[in-house]
């Protein structure tokens, strides 16, 4: 008899939500995965309120209202997806890095869509910077969060080759449909258990 899966309660950290409906779409179709939570640091987000209308919690936790330091506002997200019972953070458009407190009480349990391929061009701005340094193949990366910038253990990633036409439109429309792939697969990975963290590489079992 096959092991139980263990219940997958994901938190997704949002800017605007562009990725919000395919998380949704995905998450709907793994047995043991549930969205319970949704949070944007913006001012304003459209995910937010599609969140509400699907009858998910979702609320904004903006840093600029924040009168407290910045540790107290990662142990205060914290504690807001501890109480949710939530084992999986999936940054998608989260803009604000995160400390180191807050990775050590999710160890192992955040993930983050990058556009590159990295560690080539973290940071903003990646499609810009693949087009300025003349590269002729980029992509998008999943990959766990640690302290650093777009540095943590790669998942999946994608390539995407880059036209002698391209332009950052252009470029972001390619990259971004490659993203929705291995972000959906990469959470289906994660809810079956079939990631291994084994020092900086990630095994797929």
């Amino acid at each position: 008899m096959k092991n139980k899966l263990e219940k997958i309660k994901l938190a997704v950290l949002i800017g605007k939500g562009g990725r919000l409906k395919t998380i949704h779409r995905c998450v709907k179709k793994i047995k043991n995965a549930d969205l319970a939570l949704v949070v944007s640091h913006k001012k304003i987000s459209p995910g937010v309120e599609w969140a509400k209308e699907k009858g998910i919690e979702s609320f904004y936790f903006r840093l600029s209202d924040w009168k407290e330091s910045r540790v107290a506002y990662d142990k205060e997200l914290v504690d807001i997806l501890k109480k949710k019972n939530v084992n999986l953070v999936v940054l998608a458009g989260w803009d604000l890095i995160l400390s180191g407190e807050f990775l050590n009480c999710f160890l192992n349990k955040v993930i983050n869509i990058h556009p590159s391929l990295c560690p080539a061009f973290p940071g903003m701005d990646a499609e810009r910077k693949a087009l300025d340094y003349g590269v002729k193949y980029t992509g998008c990366t999943l990959h766990f969060v640690d302290p650093g910038v777009d540095t943590g253990a790669i998942i999946l990633q994608r390539a995407v080759e880059i036209g002698p036409k391209e332009t950052i439109e252009s470029l972001q429309k390619k990259i971004h449909q490659k993203e929705e792939e291995i972000l959906c697969e990469g959470i289906k990975l994660f809810c079956r258990g079939k990631l291994k963290i084994d020092g900086n590489k990630v095994l797929i079992k």
